[in-house]
């Protein structure tokens, strides 16, 4: 399975990249309001930094807008994914744009049958929000399951992007379920690296080492 980050921050991307686990970056409008910056230009700068997949995704509501913004996205970098919601225009552009040769990344999908909408349209890439349904006291990862039975029975080329998720247990259980991918945000890959039982066990190490060799 394969780690993005789920940030617009380029001092975070930049960290996490830098450390060689990044397949990719995916963003979204409330992550780019937060940094306050040049959206297409914070785009070309992750898409500079990291080599995957880089996720942009449309504001416009209707089919004929989100199709003219995904080209101008498209165009920003090779790497781009357009971002698209799960909506009947959003649907629309997947198509439109998938038959330009124009990769797709369908988000904010919250059941079965939406997934299996935007496999049929096309989607390069679909985004389940597992800490979302978690929230709403539905199994986000039991989704993520049904999920990728679907496209394996069925033969979708789509790949399922775990988003939404908010604690190490999410993509310890992303990981059993099948997705090809997690969206993690910085604060909790950083809390990936960690687990007590290595901070002790280095700690003693190191302890073993300095009373022999000091």
């Amino acid at each position: 399975m394969k780690l993005f980050i789920d940030s617009a921050n380029l001092d975070h991307i930049k960290e996490m990249n830098d450390l060689g686990i990044l397949s990719g970056v995916t963003t979204n409008p409330t992550l780019m309001a937060k940094e306050g910056k040049d959206v297409n230009q914070t785009l070309i700068q992750i898409a500079e930094m990291v080599d995957g997949p880089i996720s942009g995704e449309v504001i416009s509501v209707d089919a004929k807008g989100m199709i003219e913004e995904g080209k101008k996205i498209a165009k920003l970098h090779p790497n781009m994914i357009v971002k698209i919601p799960m909506t009947e225009a959003g649907m629309q552009a997947t198509k439109a744009l998938t038959e330009l040769g124009i990769k797709t990344n369908v988000t904010l999908i919250f059941s079965l049958p939406q997934a299996l909408l935007a496999c049929t349209a096309g989607a390069t890439f679909i985004s389940p929000f597992v800490g979302r349904l978690d929230d709403i006291g539905t199994d986000g990862i039991e989704l993520i399951e049904s999920i990728r039975d679907m496209i394996d029975v069925y033969g979708f080329d789509s790949e399922i992007i775990s988003a939404s998720i908010r604690h190490n247990e999410h993509i310890k259980a992303s990981i059993n379920a099948g997705a090809h991918i997690a969206t993690v945000p910085y604060e909790v890959l950083k809390k990936a690296f960690k687990h007590p039982l290595t901070d002790t066990g280095l700690e003693n190490f190191l302890k073993d080492y300095q009373k022999v060799y000091g």
